[in-house]
């Protein structure tokens, strides 16, 4: 598997979109302060931007590997390796090369802009941690969709549909359901609610630690009201890390069952 993962690692940072997608956050790093000239500032509008782009990116990365290298893929299931061995290899290797592609892309221009010397060092930690998460977490589901659709103009539409439905419609049908059902106690339902979204529960942890909750409205007063800050992140980052676990889970089960 370390192997497969390394192959993987290393066909993808040779890729011209490896450089694009970290060409694109040191840009958008060196702009955001250039503009701002605050770190906390930036940080806070960089927040908006990581957690609706990096889950977009992983899964038309996750995808688009997944199909590009078939052939490959089906040439080394010939060979006596694990199926598991060889989809975690590449799992693995796309995850860590689009976050060190994020890390090192907004990392540069932070560090430059003296962010060791800033109290924003932890905020901004967080933030490329909420990023990684959100890179693991929809790489996965983009293989647990391209694994069960051999179509690659199918694979890609749900992958974009998926996407498109926990970035915005998944908040659209949440504020509705709050409004039809405003008269009822709705504390429990907004917060199991929230942790069935990945980006929304990443949006929450970030706010938290920030202590700005109250700009997420609803939703993240109710957050810190029953946890508090502390007890709210940890339970934050271990949903988080379930949601790395369950697809992860689901995309072996498939490996077993599917016909390649």
């Amino acid at each position: 598997m370390f192997k497969i993962l390394k192959y993987s690692f290393y066909d993808l940072m040779r890729s011209r979109w490896s450089y694009v997608y970290f060409l694109f956050y040191l840009a958008l790093g060196f702009v955001l302060l250039f503009l701002n000239n605050d770190i906390n500032k930036a940080i806070i509008t960089l927040m908006n931007i990581i957690i609706v782009l990096t889950p977009l990116i992983g899964t038309i990365f996750g995808v688009m590997y997944y199909y590009n290298s078939k052939e490959f893929t089906e040439l080394l299931l010939a060979q006596p390796i694990k199926r598991s061995t060889i989809f975690m290899g590449q799992y693995l290797g796309i995850s860590i090369s689009l976050t060190l592609s994020l890390a090192l892309g907004l990392g540069i221009p932070f560090l430059l802009y003296g962010l060791f010397r800033s109290t924003a060092i932890f905020d901004f930690g967080l933030l490329l941690v909420v990023g990684s998460f959100l890179n693991f977490i929809f790489v996965a589901l983009a293989f647990n969709i391209a694994l069960s659709n051999e179509n690659k103009i199918k694979g890609f539409g749900y992958a974009i549909l998926m996407w498109l439905f926990l970035a915005v419609i998944y908040d659209g049908i949440f504020l509705i359901s709050l409004l039809v059902f405003n008269e009822y106690p709705l504390d429990k339902f907004s917060l199991i609610a929230t942790m069935f979204n990945p980006i929304d529960l990443s949006r929450i942890l970030i706010l938290l630690k920030l202590d700005i909750s109250a700009l997420l409205g609803y939703t993240g007063a109710i957050f810190k009201k029953f946890f508090g800050t502390n007890l709210g992140m940890i339970i934050s980052f271990v949903v988080l890390f379930l949601w790395v676990l369950f697809p992860v889970w689901r995309m072996n089960i498939k490996l077993r069952r599917k016909d390649f």
